[in-house]
């Protein structure tokens, strides 16, 4: 337990209620609008709660539903407050953030926090280059123009660098990052909704995979998905009268690394460790709030765009030194039956990509203990956001 003199305000104030979400696939065929309201809805109806209870929505700034189209999809009447967050996948921590400031507040009653994409039949994440000529110098904060003549096109090449430059400092090793791809792909095995489940792989399957971006290879990559997510958040009090036990939002916490470099994603490699993340700063400010540390944390869901992020965020958070996040990958502990299962829903890696927002609703089901791949007697659970370009972070606890 982390002494601290004044505990953080928001602490246990506020409470998910309900989770919903749609199928992952490669092509959902439907608009991201329609995913976004059928999650919604599952989610609505998970809390106990009717569309007229809803009078608050938050998004991430890169969905293309706005809150107020959302809204008039469901029906809602009653939408008072409304709130995006980012950059990408740094948005569903933070917009758990968002959604406890507005209840503590009185902004809003019950806020629904969704994403909503299909990033695999329409809008490709993995893809470079297309936005270079619209872009003026270091215009929409991405600096892009700086880096995409020379190569330096996909986040894929970027995390290849940090990678590359994590194994020239500490001696990492494909195995250590293949550790973390079939520690995923076990998890989804055990999750039926998972794009990867019926589809185990073996360490031998993950070095036979074909080369990326050196020394990344495919299974080092997150997935393709359609399909969306969406969650409830309510007070505290409010939860306790509610159908499904509520999951408490103990704190949230964003992080920027001192080093930080302008733009979006390709600066990093400007910085002096290129393999710091901003979930130093994050986590250091998230433990204090939450009076909890790292090794209280019964599960965690890891951000996995790439296996090397939750190397880095191993250390970053504090779960090991810097350095020793790829032997603490290969060591196990990482699995079912681990010191610290992560990404039980099989993450990014292998159940599908909702930019982070199914970590969230996996983190849910656990401490509910409605998970597929169900931790025994889970009641903390760290969730972290897109490494890049800045740390974001939350911790849920079970309500007792």
């Amino acid at each position: 337990m982390i002494d601290d003199d004044m505990a953080f305000a928001g602490r246990d104030k506020a409470a998910v209620v309900g989770i919903g979400q749609t199928a992952f696939s490669r092509d959902s065929g439907r608009s991201v609008l329609s995913l976004a309201t059928e999650a919604s809805l599952k989610a609505i109806a998970d809390a106990g709660l009717t569309v007229d209870d809803i009078d608050g929505i938050v998004r991430c700034e890169q969905d293309t539903v706005r809150p107020y189209s959302l809204a008039a999809a469901l029906g809602a009447k009653n939408l008072a407050y409304w709130a995006d967050t980012g950059p990408g996948g740094v948005a569903p921590c933070m917009m758990m953030g968002l959604a406890m400031g507005a209840v503590m507040t009185g902004q809003a009653k019950a806020v629904l926090a969704f994403r909503s994409l299909n990033g695999r039949s329409e809008t490709r994440l993995g893809g470079g280059g297309q936005r270079m000529e619209a872009e003026l110098v270091g215009g929409f904060g991405s600096y892009d123009e700086f880096y995409l003549p020379y190569g330096l096109q996909t986040a894929g090449q970027t995390f290849a660098l940090m990678a590359r430059r994590h194994m020239l400092e500490y001696g990492t090793t494909p195995e250590q990052l293949g550790a973390v791809a079939m520690t995923c792909r076990e998890h989804a095995q055990a999750t039926p909704h998972a794009m990867m489940n019926g589809r185990p792989m073996s360490m031998d399957d993950y070095l036979a995979s074909r080369m990326i971006s050196t020394p990344l290879r495919l299974f080092d990559y997150c997935l393709e998905s359609d399909g969306a997510c969406a969650v409830v958040i309510t007070s505290a009090e409010r939860a306790r009268d509610l159908p499904k036990p509520p999951v408490l939002i103990r704190a949230v916490a964003g992080g920027a690394p001192r080093d930080q470099r302008p733009g979006m994603m390709f600066p990093v490699v400007t910085r002096e460790d290129m393999t710091e993340l901003g979930g130093r700063q994050a986590g250091t400010e998230l433990w204090k709030r939450a009076g909890v540390g790292p090794g209280e944390m019964d599960i965690a869901q890891i951000y996995d765009c790439f296996t090397i992020s939750v190397i880095l965020q191993l250390e970053a958070y504090g779960f090991c030194a810097k350095g020793e996040g790829g032997p603490m990958a290969a060591s196990g502990a990482l699995k079912r039956g681990g010191s610290l299962p992560i990404n039980t829903g099989g993450g990014h890696l292998s159940e599908g990509y909702v930019h982070g927002m199914n970590h969230i609703v996996q983190a849910v089901r656990q401490l509910r203990g409605e998970a597929d791949m169900q931790v025994e007697g889970a009641e903390l659970c760290l969730c972290t956001g897109g490494p890049l370009p800045v740390g974001s972070s939350v911790v849920f606890r079970k309500a007792a």
